[in-house]
């Protein structure tokens, strides 16, 4: 997809959608495996507990859509984990060593610094104890925050993609979502939203360089 112009030759104001774990941060998958060892876990334990055990993934939805919180979570969660395990600030001592992903954060500087709108799409794993986006120190670069524990509801459902769009003030077609779940791309699409799906971070940035004619730079 080229970028089009407006008639003094600027680029097109366009919208960017970013998902934040595994997009503005690196994928944690090993993380919470080295994790996992250190608390006397099995590697796959966090993942298979949120991701395969019948309560724990009740335990997540529930936490992503702001039905319970994260201290509650923690609580229950850890549980599920082991007997053992601790479960003040679980998320945030789970996650606290799971990088930002600075050349697609680089990125989004710069498509804010060429007047595109910015707007975060996130599936929330809580605001507190433990908040990710200020422990990334990412959220004062968007224009648009919609987070799925404060909206009550969580992508793939394609209201929150309409929400996004109304919220950014700018037509499906001009807008660019990003994610690293390609179960989550559809609902965008099918709005008409170029989705970009992440599956290694350089080839990412490179596409959305070219979509929104901007170059990420990292800082020195």
């Amino acid at each position: 997809m080229s970028l089009s112009t407006t008639d003094v030759g600027r680029p097109e104001q366009r919208g960017l959608i970013l998902d934040f774990a595994g997009v503005l941060t690196a994928s944690p998958l090993e993380v919470h495996r080295a994790w996992c060892v250190s608390q006397g876990l099995e590697p796959g334990a966090w993942r298979a507990t949120l991701n395969d055990h019948p309560e724990g993934r009740r335990l997540y939805a529930a936490l992503e859509i702001g039905e319970i919180g994260q201290a509650e979570w923690n609580e229950w969660t850890a549980a599920l984990l082991g007997e053992h395990v601790d479960p003040v600030n679980l998320m945030g001592r789970a996650w606290a060593e799971v990088p930002p992903a600075r050349r697609m954060i680089a990125l989004a500087r710069a498509a804010r610094a060429a007047g595109h709108r910015l707007a975060l799409l996130s599936n929330s794993f809580g605001l507190g104890p433990f908040n990710p986006y200020e422990h990334v120190g990412i959220w004062d670069l968007f224009d648009v925050h919609i987070v799925s524990e404060l909206e009550g509801l969580a992508k793939p459902d394609p209201a929150i993609y309409r929400l996004a769009l109304k919220r950014i003030g700018l037509p499906a077609e001009r807008c660019v979502f990003v994610d690293d779940h390609e179960v989550n791309l559809p609902p965008a699409a099918e709005l008409g939203i170029t989705a970009v799906h992440v599956t290694d971070e350089d080839g990412a940035v490179a596409e959305l360089e070219a979509l929104l004619g901007v170059t990420a730079v990292l800082a020195v």
